[in-house]
């Protein structure tokens, strides 16, 4: 089947960053690029259907001409780009394009590097992962250049590991040679011969495609272990698993989310 990005665009200063960063993995790896852009349509409230329609034909129309702009300017000649524009809610949108027949992966773009700003991860990004079954991508301000190495790997024993979604995303990654750490994070004192042998068996489940390895971190400087392990490497990328305590629960994406990924500039991957 052949392989798709769909990217979020809201034609902020970060989205020609996103491009580039998309544009720059198609190039290697054959893939095809679908630009989204959900508009906000602004009429007076007393304003009827037909001319409620035609105003909102309008502004897509705007929207769409602008997204073959940057597609223009940024995309190189040969990439197959197509465009979809709606004032539908962005998660209904994305769940009708996911129906299509492409394997796709969805991009997002992540805004600052403060708690205070937070992401599209606080309101869009986090939206997308809560609401739509697939893999999605986000990607840090200042990422233009795809280039991947090492895959740090959550895992969970509460929520298991997506073992389908994660060769599927593999597959993404074209004839590079990668690397995957499957990681846990224990509390203090906390018995991890169970997690140990699961992340031992993942290990092992696929060292046949690609050079794998495992780690534990436990103990009161599990943040800073694993901060010297991933942060300010721009070929590293956290993945994790949706419903994942990395990304419910506040202390953890406080270190992990904001730490790991604004402050590192790494990219986040969350499997469905």
């Amino acid at each position: 089947m052949k392989k798709r990005s769909i990217v979020l665009i809201d034609f902020s200063e970060n989205s020609t960053e996103l491009i580039k960063y998309v544009a720059d993995w198609a190039v290697q790896t054959d893939m095809e690029i679908l630009l989204l852009h959900q508009t906000i349509v602004v009429a007076p409230a007393l304003t009827d259907v037909d001319n409620k329609r035609e105003i909102t034909q309008h502004t897509n129309a705007e929207a769409r001409k602008k997204l073959s702009r940057l597609a223009r300017a940024h995309l190189p000649d040969q990439t197959k780009v197509t465009y979809s524009v709606s004032d539908e809610p962005l998660t209904r949108t994305l769940e009708r394009l996911l129906e299509q027949p492409f394997d796709d992966l969805v991009f997002v773009g992540m805004k600052g590097t403060s708690l205070v700003k937070q992401l599209v991860m606080g309101s869009v990004a986090l939206d997308v992962i809560n609401n739509t079954g697939n893999c999605i991508v986000a990607v840090p301000k200042g990422l233009i250049t795809f280039t991947q190495s090492t895959l740090h790997v959550s895992v969970t024993e509460k929520y298991p590991l997506n073992i389908l979604a994660l060769n599927n995303y593999l597959n993404f990654l074209g004839d590079r040679e990668v690397r995957i750490v499957f990681f846990y994070l224990a509390a203090p004192n906390e018995s991890t011969a169970g997690i140990e042998r699961q992340l031992r068996e993942l290990s092992d489940l696929f060292a046949y495609r690609l050079k794998t390895d495992f780690a534990i971190f436990e103990g009161s400087d599990t943040f800073q272990d694993i901060k010297k392990v991933v942060i300010d490497r721009a070929d590293e990328v956290l993945i994790v698993q949706r419903g994942s305590r990395l990304l419910t629960d506040q202390i953890f994406r406080k270190f992990l989310i904001n730490e790991l990924v604004y402050e590192g500039h790494i990219p986040l991957v969350v499997l469905p």
